[in-house]
C-alpha cells in the first residue's frame, strides 16, 4: 500500500514538474535567449566574454519564461477554448493560477536580478518593459484587433537590441538596425500563424489578421509587403559595417525564398500556403542571424 502511494506521488510530482517546465515554453524562451546572444555577439569589440554571454542568455530565458507564464494566466479560460492550447497545464488544472503566478514572479525576478548583476541597468529596464508589453498590453489587445501584432512586435524584436545594450550599455544606431529587422519579421510571422490557426483563434475571439480579419488577397498582400521590406533591411548591417558582404548575400537569398512563399499565398489564399510561410519564418530568422554572427566585422 505504501509502495503504491509512493509511486502515485512520484508520478504526480513528475507530471507537475513537467507542467512547470511547459509553462516556461522552453522552445520560445530559448529563441529569445538566442536572439539576445546574437545581439551581444554583434556588439562585441574583441573577444567574447562567454561567462557574461551565458548569464545574459539565462537571464533572457527566465524573463521570457515569466512573460509567457503571465500570458497563460491571463488567457487561461481562452486557452481552454482552443484545440492548440487546451492541453496546457493551466486549462487542465495541473497547476493553479496562483501557483503559476508565484512561479512566474520568482522566475521573472531571478532573470532581472541576474541581468542586473551581470549586465547593466538599461538592459534590465528594457527587459522589464518587454515583459510588461508582452504580458499586459499585447495579450489583452489580441481580442481587440490587428494593432496587437504591432504592439507584440516590439517585445518580440527587443531581444537582439537588449543583447547589444548588454555589451555596449547604450542604444546605438546599430542596435536599432538589428531591432528593425526582427521587428519587421514579426508581421509575416504573426500573420501566417494567425492564418493557420484562424479557426482556433476565432473561438477565443482573437483578431490578429489584417484587413478585417479576412483570409483573402488583400491580407496576403500585406504579408508580402512586410516580407519585401526585409530585403533592404537585411543589407543594412553590411552597409553600416556591422557585418560583411557574405552574410548580406545569405540574407538576400533567404529573403527572396521567404518572399516567394508569400506570392503563392496571394494566388491561392490557402491554409497550406500560409503554413509554408509560417515554417519559412521559423527558418529565416535563425539562419540570417547565424550568418550575421559568423560574418561579423
Amino acid at each position: 500500500m505504501n509502495n503504491s502511494a509512493e509511486i502515485l506521488n512520484t508520478n504526480t510530482a513528475s507530471v507537475r514538474f513537467r507542467a512547470f517546465v511547459m509553462l516556461l515554453k522552453p522552445r520560445l524562451s530559448m529563441l529569445v535567449a538566442f536572439s539576445s546572444a546574437f545581439g551581444y555577439v554583434l556588439a562585441v569589440n574583441g573577444s567574447v566574454d562567454w561567462f557574461i554571454l551565458s548569464m545574459l542568455s539565462i537571464g533572457g530565458f527566465l524573463v521570457s519564461g515569466a512573460s509567457v507564464i503571465f500570458n497563460q494566466i491571463i488567457e487561461k479560460d481562452l486557452d481552454a477554448m482552443m484545440n492548440r492550447t487546451k492541453t496546457r497545464p493551466l486549462p487542465l488544472g495541473i497547476i493553479s493560477s496562483n501557483e503559476a503566478l508565484f512561479f512566474g514572479l520568482i522566475v521573472g525576478i531571478a532573470g532581472l536580478v541576474m541581468l542586473y548583476i551581470y549586465t547593466n541597468p538599461l538592459t534590465v529596464l528594457l527587459s522589464f518593459v518587454s515583459m510588461l508589453l508582452y504580458s499586459f498590453v499585447y495579450t489583452p489587445l489580441k481580442r481587440v484587433g490587428p494593432i496587437a501584432v504591432f504592439v507584440g512586435a516590439i517585445p518580440g524584436a527587443l531581444p537582439p537590441l537588449i543583447g547589444w545594450v548588454a555589451y555596449s550599455g547604450d542604444i546605438t544606431f546599430e542596435a536599432l538596425v538589428i531591432f528593425g529587422i526582427q521587428f519587421i519579421w514579426q508581421f509575416p510571422h504573426f500573420w501566417a500563424i494567425a492564418w493557420v490557426a484562424d479557426d482556433d483563434y476565432k473561438r477565443a475571439g482573437f483578431k490578429l489578421l489584417p484587413n478585417g480579419g479576412r483570409k483573402d488577397f488583400n491580407s496576403a498582400v500585406q504579408i508580402m509587403t512586410y516580407t519585401l521590406f526585409l530585403l533592404p533591411l537585411s543589407l543594412l548591417p553590411a552597409k553600416f559595417g556591422i557585418t560583411g558582404i557574405d552574410s548580406a548575400i545569405v540574407a538576400i537569398v533567404c529573403g527572396v525564398l521567404f518572399l516567394a512563399q508569400t506570392f503563392k499565398l496571394m494566388i491561392d489564399t490557402s491554409r497550406k500556403s500560409a503554413l509554408k510561410i509560417m515554417f519559412g519564418s521559423f527558418i529565416y530568422l535563425p539562419v540570417v542571424q547565424i550568418a550575421f554572427m559568423l560574418d561579423k566585422v
